[in-house]
C-alpha cells in the first residue's frame, strides 16, 4: 500500500504524515506539497502537489493506491475547483481511494456557510466519483485557543458570540490519529464521521485555560453583530466576517454534534482533562 498525503507542509498534513508513518513505514507514505521544499524535513519522499495543477497531480500520483485530500484554504468556489482536478488526477492515476478532511459548521445562514457548503460540495463530488471513499467532517480545532492565551490574559477573558452554545473542539493530533486510521483501514470505506471530542461550551473553555495556565478569565458572550465588527476591525473585513460566522454557528448549535471519533480511530478521542492537565505539566 502507497498512500499520499496532500498540503504535507500544513500543520495538519504534517501530523497526518507523521501518524501514518506510525502505522505502516516512511516508504509506504509520500508527501504532496505545494512548494515540496517545506515539507522535507517530514522523512519521507515529497511530490509536487498544487491543487492548481492537475497534470503535476497526476504525474505525483502514480503508483499511489490511497489519497488523503485536506481541504484547500482558497475562496469556496475555488475550492471546488481545485478539489475536482485532485479528484480527477487521482482517477487519472489509479489512486483507488479518496480520505477528504471535511468540517462541521453551519451550512446556512452565517459568514461560514459558503465554507461548509463547498466542503459539502466536494464530499458529494468525491461520494460519485467512482472511487472508495471516507469523509471526515472536523470539529473546530483547540490550538487556536492555547496560542492565543497571551492575548486572552491581556484581555482578561474571552469574548465571542458564541454564547451558551457548545463546540465540539478537537486537535490535530487526534485528528491525524483517526485520519491514519481512516487511510489504512478498509473498514472505514463510505463512511462519513464527525471527529471531535466532548462538546464543551466557552464558559467551560475559559475553566480548562484557567486550569492549565493559572489565569482567572472570564467568558463575556456578545452578539454576533457585535462579535463581527470587533473580528473586522482587528482581521479585516474577509476573515472577520468568516470567525464571526464560526462562532454563529457555535451559537446557534451547529458544531455541537455527535461524535464518531471512536469508530474512525479505534478508541476515545482524548479527554479535554487529559488534554489540559498535559498543558499544564509542560509549563
Amino acid at each position: 500500500m502507497r498512500i499520499a498525503i496532500t498540503a504535507a507542509s500544513g500543520h495538519l498534513g504534517s501530523e497526518i504524515v507523521n501518524a501514518t508513518v506510525a502505522l505502516l513505514s516512511p516508504e509506504q507514505v509520500i508527501g504532496l506539497a505545494r512548494t515540496p521544499a517545506k515539507a522535507s524535513h517530514l522523512g519521507v519522499e515529497i511530490r509536487p502537489g498544487d491543487y492548481d495543477d492537475k497534470d503535476g497531480l497526476e504525474t505525483s500520483l502514480k503508483g499511489i493506491d490511497t489519497l488523503l485530500l485536506v481541504s484547500g484554504m482558497d475562496a469556496p468556489e475555488k475550492r471546488i475547483e481545485q478539489h475536482r482536478n485532485v479528484i480527477q488526477a487521482a482517477k487519472n492515476s489509479g489512486v483507488k481511494k479518496i480520505v477528504y478532511t471535511s468540517v462541521q459548521g453551519a451550512e446556512e445562514n452565517t459568514a461560514f456557510s459558503p465554507v461548509i457548503q463547498s466542503n459539502r460540495q466536494t464530499e458529494t463530488d468525491i461520494i460519485h466519483s467512482g472511487l472508495e471513499w471516507v469523509i471526515g467532517r472536523n470539529g473546530i480545532y483547540i490550538e487556536p485557543d492555547i496560542d492565543y492565551i497571551d492575548s486572552y490574559k491581556r484581555l482578561g477573558g474571552i469574548t465571542n458570540c458564541a454564547g451558551d452554545g457548545k463546540c465540539g473542539y478537537t486537535t490535530r493530533a487526534e485528528l491525524a490519529y483517526a485520519y491514519a486510521r481512516m487511510l489504512t483501514e478498509t473498514q472505514h470505506n463510505r463512511h462519513t464521521y464527525n471527529l471531535h471530542g466532548d462538546a464543551i461550551s466557552q464558559y467551560q473553555l475559559a475553566e480548562y485555560l484557567n486550569q492549565a495556565f493559572g489565569t482567572n478569565l472570564v467568558y463575556t458572550p456578545m452578539s454576533v453583530e457585535a462579535y463581527r465588527q470587533d473580528r473586522v476591525a482587528e482581521l479585516g473585513e474577509f476573515i472577520g466576517t468568516v470567525i464571526s460566522g464560526i462562532y454563529q454557528g457555535i451559537r446557534e448549535g451547529k458544531s455541537d454534534n455527535p461524535s464518531d471519533y471512536q469508530r474512525a480511530a479505534g478508541r476515545e478521542h482524548q479527554s479535554w482533562l487529559d488534554y489540559f492537565a498535559a498543558l499544564k505539566a509542560h509549563q
